[in-house]
């Protein structure tokens, strides 16, 4: 975009100036969404999601004011008193510990107190203890789960009524479930634990990406509202600069979600240890990127390639294809053939449009 300013080459893809082929090249992005799809699975097949104690019972010590924060110390702590135990270490706030194992005695736990207090410098009264059950832990994997389920099925319905098209509301659920298997995969790569504000962060990132393919499809509506009563262009071509549309206002909101997010992941990771405002940053931040790609490279080429199953939509566009053919083999003898061929009368990307990328409507009889 040398010598083109971002507002002016956002007024060009509005009005059809400038436009890129994004529903035309669907099946690049399909195969894209599908790779990361599958590898995503993969890695959490392979690799598994580290899930918090929160999820899976124990107990957790955690040691303030620790001299050091050295991880291995606390492993060999562990293993000192349960030698078939596998800790998890994480550090907290810059100058503790904490330590997560499965759950232990009354005895075992007094003496890991003693040990750890002794083994990082501090008092027993710097190392304090938490419980948390396995029924506890299975009851919140199970209301995250049905949380999720409800908002995905409540999203669904909301999204079949108001464009009345159910077809809107299939694409843009496999999107949003695209999104979170994504966002998980990435969750499981890097290894970091799946707490409470893990899900949390997911609800809100599948919040994030429904209000963002709303946004579209309500373009694409009002792009393709009479696109059977015309016969310039296809509904294809029609959501194609809806999308083109809707680029910019894409890319802002993603951009200012994205900035303050990834200023907390950065103090939540790098400057505090591990906690909540990193549990709740990586996954805002991975699905937040992935909600606003969907959006426009997944979520819309598969409306449109569900529409064109439609035996209305499936004619209109053969027939469309089928005048332009006709009209550009003619030669360009005469002004409508000349506007088909130099691309004013359809969305052909490149092409210079101006407000004939404007719906038009057939004039009446």
């Amino acid at each position: 975009m040398a010598g083109m300013n971002f507002a002016q080459w956002g007024n060009d893809l509005y009005t059809g100036r400038r436009s890129y082929p994004i529903v035309q090249r669907r099946r690049r992005w399909f195969t894209v969404a599908g790779v990361l799809a599958i590898a995503s699975i993969a890695v959490i097949l392979i690799k598994g999601l580290t899930l918090g104690i929160d999820f899976r019972g124990g107990t957790e010590f955690t040691v303030t004011d620790a001299s050091t924060t050295e991880q291995q110390i606390a492993i060999d702590t562990v293993h000192d008193v349960l030698p078939d135990e596998e800790p998890r270490v994480a550090i907290v706030g810059g100058s503790s510990v904490r330590v997560q194992t499965e759950e232990v005695t009354e005895a075992q736990e007094a003496q890991l107190v003693t040990d750890l207090a002794t083994a990082y410098g501090v008092d027993e009264s710097a190392v304090t203890t938490s419980f948390v059950g396995p029924t506890w832990g299975a009851g919140v994997s199970m209301r995250a789960l049905w949380g999720t389920v409800v908002f995905i099925l409540a999203a669904a319905l909301f999204m079949a009524v108001y464009f009345r098209a159910w077809r809107m509301s299939v694409a843009a659920i496999v999107a949003m479930l695209g999104d979170l298997l994504i966002s998980a995969g990435v969750y499981a790569a890097i290894g970091w634990e799946v707490t409470p504000s893990t899900i949390i962060g997911f609800l809100t990132i599948l919040g994030f990406s429904l209000y963002d393919k709303m946004v579209v499809f309500d373009k694409v509506r009002e792009n393709t509202a009479d696109v059977l009563t015309q016969t310039r262009s296809t509904y294809a071509e029609r959501a194609n600069l809806a999308v083109n549309q809707t680029l910019v206002r894409s890319i802002n909101t993603s951009v200012v979600a994205l900035l303050p997010v990834a200023s907390i992941l950065f103090v939540g990771a790098f400057l505090l240890g591990a906690g909540t405002l990193r549990d709740l940053s990586l996954s805002l931040f991975v699905g937040i990127a992935v909600g606003a790609a969907s959006s426009l490279f997944l979520a819309t080429p598969l409306d449109v390639a569900l529409r064109e199953r439609e035996p209305k939509i499936a004619a209109h566009t053969r027939s469309v294809l089928e005048a332009r053919a006709g009209l550009v083999a003619e030669g360009g003898h005469d002004a409508e053939v000349a506007a088909y061929t130099t691309g004013s009368a359809q969305l052909i990307p490149g092409q210079h449009q101006g407000n004939r990328a404007q719906p038009r409507r057939r004039r009446g009889h």
